[in-house]
């Protein structure tokens, strides 16, 4: 993509754009039906219109949301033919319990529920567990429940919540990773994993519920858990019952969990699955009267299910001010629920311990398929095991506006699938995500999305925040190259996404191979404007702030700000008809933009940036064979205090990079930020930059305009 004349044309048609779009959104208006009310003291056996008990205690709200569902069915039932009345379902605060997902179907369309205003309901799909008692086991002051399902073989779950927080499970080492120490068996291909390692002496021992553990080994961009079997002490080697997800290379991290001999700190966790007996180690502060601890026992809360082959879709349903908590989803031979339904949850290889990328096959714990110019409304996805909410095939035109997805297992939001779908009303298009916060996921599949993105055409990402995960904040595209692909006219603009790799926290990097926004395949009309990257890092490689990977084509990327990358605020790898202008690159460690594969066409146009640094190199890659367009940047190394002499272009003067056709206009000065190492990147008037026509970039809407 040649551009002629200047960039900042592009945004202006792009931003019309974008205020058409927000112009255009759905609105809901439907006659006003019946409300149906649940209450924590509520009882099944009353009528449910009414939100709290009458004095006789003979009426009220009912007690279950499942009930509440079946009496809107039944109402709607018994009004013929009045379709433009929805009810209502009004819950109360509390936590409510379900045995089995609420499920919805196409007959419910129309239906609102929302949480009451005394406070927000949460739909658990945990179970509380009760009988803690004290006890000392090793010299450890423990609390101990019975939990007599487990013993029976009948569950099992891999987390647990108390006191409204995450618990760990029993964890070693306590903080930080363990390396690999080396391969007695290596892969014959890197696509190959392994079923054993070598450790370090002294590293692990062959403890006594050794096989009731875990390692978590992180390799390139995924995670693999691969359940124990045997360790060598002599020969230093560890055997497993999966294999990991690639071949394993040395100093890989991994760490254990699951073991009893872990159990070693307050907030830390066990369960013997034998004895069917968890233990806790409690918090200071902690009291065995006021213990609240939730395991999870299903995999999802709630199932909207169309049926798009059918041209059957459930349509104009809205959730508002409701949390979801409590949902577990992991391997085949660990967790398993009999409520689960496989045809829906892609499984990986059953000898395989994890997902070749993005965590693709973990489900969300709200599921959709067939869900049409629906809404999720100020809700919560808080402490669950798996993504947040999943919308698959047939999904069109829904709107998720001021969610929270917080301490998610795996990632926030699943849009699409990854197959390319030709019938028109069994694809996924069109979905909305505004002003939500995502964050602090990755919790038990490290290699979760922020926001997944599949082969889905025509999204919006608006105003959100996510940050805190161990891999990419948002990804999009699932074709490898320049075959079908369906992610087309997706737009991403004024989000603020940060710490990405690693953690506020201080935990990581410890997966490669990432980005703040990640792309996949060819994308016409995708647009990524005016956001925030910051703070993204890879373990061995890989932690860049804007990533066109294989086959990224269509794409513009303008006057987004990208600073503390470790390997560089932009990466292409391979594509075409790509638009980069506009932006600023800060402070990239080791390099600050890259190109990988020499292609016969023109990758992409990298015009109107500016381009800053303190440490590594300008450029990294291959920059050979000159398929690339580059005109009117600024750059600035402040080493050398800007002086065009010591810049390098892939180990060219400027001089010599001019005399093969590239940045004939642009500028090797200082752009005069404001406050640069305070990360204000507003200009002075007098920057060398507007005079090349760069265009401000305003970065006080970006992000939700929330705080904690």
């Amino acid at each position: 993509m040649k551009i002629s004349g200047n960039p900042s044309r592009h945004l202006a048609r792009t931003l019309t754009c974008l205020v058409v779009t927000g112009l255009m959104m759905t609105s809901y208006v439907r006659a006003a039906g019946p409300v149906f009310h649940v209450s924590r003291d509520g009882r099944d056996a009353w009528s449910g219109n009414r939100a709290t008990p009458n004095g006789a205690k003979t009426d009220g709200p009912f007690a279950t949301i499942g009930r509440a569902l079946t009496a809107t069915r039944e109402w709607r039932k018994s009004q013929a033919g009045a379709s433009s009345i929805a009810p209502t379902i009004s819950v109360g605060p509390g936590v409510y319990v379900q045995a089995e997902p609420l499920v919805l179907n196409p007959e419910d369309s129309g239906l609102t529920v929302v949480g009451a205003s005394r406070g927000r309901p949460t739909i658990s799909g945990g179970r509380q567990l009760v009988g803690w008692k004290p006890t000392q086991h090793d010299g450890k002051q423990l609390w101990a429940a019975a939990v007599p399902q487990v013993g029976a073989g009948q569950w099992y779950f891999r987390e647990l919540w108390v006191n409204g927080q995450r618990a760990v499970r029993a964890r070693y080492p306590n903080r930080g990773y363990l390396r690999v120490a080396g391969l007695p068996d290596p892969a014959p291909e890197w696509t190959k994993g392994q079923a054993r390692f070598q450790f370090a002496p002294g590293d692990l021992k062959p403890w006594s519920t050794l096989n009731q553990g875990e390692v978590v080994v992180m390799n390139r961009w995924a995670d693999s858990r691969l359940p124990m079997s045997h360790i060598d002490e002599q020969q230093h080697v560890i055997s497993f019952a999966k294999r990991s997800v690639f071949a394993l290379e040395k100093d890989d991290l991994y760490y254990v969990e699951g073991v009893f001999e872990a159990l070693d700190e307050p907030g830390e966790w066990y369960l013997d699955r034998q004895a069917g007996t968890v233990y806790y180690f409690p918090r200071p502060g902690e009291s065995l009267g006021d213990l609240e601890a939730y395991a999870p026992a299903l995999s999802q809360v709630l199932r909207l299910e169309g049926r798009p082959d059918e041209e059957t879709f459930v349509e104009r349903v809205v959730f508002r001010g409701i949390e979801f908590s409590h949902t577990e989803w992991c391997f085949p031979d660990g967790f398993a629920s009999s409520k689960d339904r496989p045809e829906i949850f892609p499984r990986p290889e059953p000898e395989i311990g994890g997902f070749g990328q993005a965590e693709i096959g973990v489900p969300g714990a709200v599921w959709g398929r067939g869900v049409r110019n629906s809404a999720f409304e100020n809700c919560s996805f808080h402490n669950l095991g798996n993504y947040g909410l999943e919308l698959t095939a047939g999904c069109q035109s829904n709107r998720i506006t001021g969610c929270e997805f917080s301490e998610v297992g795996a990632g926030g939001i699943k849009l699409g699938e990854t197959v390319v779908r030709n019938v028109a009303s069994e694809q996924n298009q069109g979905t909305e995500v505004r002003e939500c916060r995502i964050h602090d996921g990755g919790q038990m599949f490290h290699s979760a999305i922020g926001v997944w993105i599949g082969q889905s055409p025509n999204n919006s990402l608006v105003h959100n925040e996510i940050h805190d995960f161990y891999y990419t904040g948002i990804s999009i595209g699932w074709t490898w190259g320049y075959g079908p692909a369906s992610a087309s006219n997706n737009l991403v603009a004024f989000n603020h996404v940060h710490h990405i790799g690693v953690k506020s926290n201080g935990d990581g990097p410890i997966l490669s191979d990432m980005g703040g926004i990640y792309t996949l395949g060819k994308q016409p009309g995708t647009r990524v404007l005016n956001n925030l990257w910051h703070d993204i890092a890879g373990l061995r490689y890989g932690g860049w702030g804007i990533y066109f990977d294989e086959g990224s084509s269509g794409i513009v990327a303008l006057s987004n700000v990208v600073y503390g990358t470790t390997h560089g605020g932009f990466h292409q790898h391979y594509g075409e008809t790509n638009l980069v202008g506009n932006n600023i690159f800060a402070f990239g460690r080791d390099q600050q933009l890259q190109r990988t594969r020499v292609e016969p066409h023109v990758s992409f146009s990298f015009q109107t940036n500016i381009v800053y640094f303190d440490s590594g190199n300008l450029l990294a890659g291959d920059w050979a064979k000159d398929q690339y367009e580059m005109d009117r940047n600024v750059y600035f190394d402040t080493r050398t205090a800007g002086n065009p002499e010591a810049m390098r272009f892939a180990n060219a003067t400027l001089k010599e990079w001019r005399a093969r056709g590239h940045d004939l206009n642009s500028a090797v000065a200082d752009p005069l930020f404001t406050g640069p190492q305070s990360r204000d990147f507003s200009l002075r008037p007098d920057s060398p930059a507007l005079k090349m026509g760069f265009q401000p970039i305003n970065l006080r809407s970006v992000g939700t305009g929330k705080t904690d």
